[in-house]
């Protein structure tokens, strides 16, 4: 920890799949974090971010299938209310959950170069969950929301700023440091005043979130 700060980095050396595995470590390092009251930045391995879902439990289908995919938008909903400031250093490529998770954060420091930044859900044959689409109504720009959404457009990290997916740009050497620096600039901030007003400002978009996991995933089990 640095500053009050805890990096947590994926690293699958593949594509950083947001499968069961890495869901538990996600939320193990989460809790971590809580109990020490630090802030979080959540970092992926040079040139990737998160590739999204894990295919092959995908394809699988069945209750794991369901169970990833839920805990998948769980886990925005978590960071979205997190009580302590969340930066993402989008170390690359962000592609279908990946760029919800990407969404999930406080403030997003991307590097800049050929990355892709991507909701591909349409593109791929998928209708869009109800929690997506709660992510991108609630935290794109509004003349990107549909064009994301709904055309799966692809974004290159300078027009993802544009967007809403990212805050910042750097250079792909300067994204985990910068985002590190960003949070802990913001650690100073009164801790239940920011937690109290990220739940108020995001009040809709959680609910829409916990509302479309319960209409799509009524069982966990």
């Amino acid at each position: 920890m640095i500053d009050n700060v805890i990096t947590i980095t994926m690293d699958d050396g593949k594509a950083n799949a947001l499968g069961p595995d890495m869901q538990r470590e996600l939320a193990d390092a989460l809790d971590a974090a809580e109990a020490a009251r630090a802030g979080v930045v959540l970092a992926g391995r040079a040139g990737r971010f998160s590739g999204g879902f894990d295919l092959g439990v995908i394809a699988g289908g069945g209750a794991d299938a369901a169970a990833m995919i839920r805990g998948g938008f769980e886990l925005s909903a978590r960071l979205l209310s997190f009580a302590t400031p969340v930066v993402i250093a989008c170390t690359g490529h962000a592609v279908a959950m990946g760029s919800f998770l990407l969404l999930s954060g406080d403030y997003r420091v991307g590097a800049a170069g050929p990355f892709k930044i991507q909701a591909n859900e349409v593109a791929i044959g998928m209708t869009m969950p109800h929690a997506a689409l709660a992510l991108v109504r609630g935290r794109l720009a509004p003349a990107h929301a549909d064009r994301a959404a709904i055309t799966s457009e692809a974004y290159t990290p300078e027009t993802a700023v544009d967007a809403g997916f990212l805050d910042r740009l750097v250079q792909p050497d300067d994204v985990v440091a910068t985002a590190q620096s960003v949070a802990a600039s913001f650690m100073p901030l009164d801790a239940a005043a920011h937690a109290a007003t990220k739940l108020r400002a995001r009040a809709d978009t959680l609910q829409a979130i916990r509302d479309g996991i319960a209409a799509e995933f009524p069982d966990r089990s």
